[in-house]
């Protein structure tokens, strides 16, 4: 899939692509999982405190957003379709979110994890939107949109990834759902970077803006899109969120009862704050991972 001026690694993407903004605490990630269910409800089972559910149903329908962006480019389906070959195959599930129409509730497992992070990525990449065009990604301080690890490292469209950037209506939200995209994804920080999800750097950043999106456009509350963040950055930064909820747990609070937009803010979620929380407690998150495909 990479060709020879694709950086393999993640410090290469990072040197390759990435503002110093977008450095910070860029070596602890880790990914997602998703795969589709038919529930309709929000689901948390057999979680010790500090890991990833085993599965979350998300509020929200997938349906045929794959084959969209299979058809305008943004994915091209013989470069997706040969990164996956070399990990086993897909699925017939994963295909048919790929290539059919996916009905019922998307649910997040620990099974599938680059799959659906990465068609969350391009969600974020092409749909059209303000955030994109003109928030800080477009900021000319930092010498172009295509020089972060989330358009430049997006090796999987057809064309160069810019040509895709904001390009496409696969979700059209009202004023409201688009006021409610940018006050949301201002306040979710992922600690991978040490900006929020309004400014989408990495292909974390990039996913959790498409992510918000498409819960945005299907009705989904400002407190099912925080519970949601949640979750997925639990999947994204199992190891991490362990210490976090060590850590609140030593000042005395339940994370359990701590809200999802406290925990996802700053203080706890950014790089900078997830650094801060880790020196306080004893031990380092485990796991890999990286912001490539």
């Amino acid at each position: 899939m990479e060709t020879e001026t694709t950086p393999r690694t993640l410090e290469g993407i990072v040197r390759k692509y990435a503002t110093p903004l977008s450095i910070i605490g860029a070596g602890i990630v880790i990914l997602l999982s998703f795969v589709a269910g038919p529930s309709g409800r929000d689901v948390r089972t057999n979680v010790p405190s500090g890991l990833a559910a085993s599965e979350v149903v998300l509020p929200l329908a997938w349906g045929d957003l794959g084959a969209q962006m299979v058809a305008a480019g943004v994915i091209d389906r013989a470069k997706f379709e040969a990164l996956y070959a070399g990990r086993g195959g897909l699925s017939e599930n994963e295909r048919r979110l790929l290539l059919g129409n996916s009905a019922g509730r998307l649910v997040v497992t620990q099974e599938n994890a680059g799959f659906v992070l990465n068609l969350l990525w391009a969600l974020g990449l092409g749909n059209k939107n303000s955030i994109l065009e003109k928030g800080q990604m477009a900021d000319p301080r930092y010498g172009g949109a295509d020089r972060f690890a989330s358009t430049g490292g997006w090796t999987l469209a057809k064309g160069d990834a810019m040509k895709h950037y904001s390009a496409h209506t696969f979700i059209a939200l009202t004023a409201e759902q688009q006021t409610l995209v940018e006050r949301i994804s201002g306040n979710i920080y992922r600690p991978c970077c040490d900006n929020p999800a309004v400014f989408p750097d990495c292909n974390h950043g990039m996913a959790m803006l498409g992510l918000l999106e498409l819960m945005a456009s299907q009705g989904a509350t400002e407190e099912q899109m925080y519970t949601a963040a949640l979750e997925m950055n639990r999947f994204w930064f199992t190891g991490q969120y362990a210490l976090i909820d060590q850590y609140l747990e030593s000042k005395g609070r339940v994370s359990g009862e701590v809200s999802p937009k406290e925990i996802l803010g700053k203080e706890y979620s950014s790089a900078s704050g997830f650094a801060r929380v880790a020196r306080s407690v004893k031990g380092t998150p485990q796991g890999g991972g990286s912001c490539g495909t």
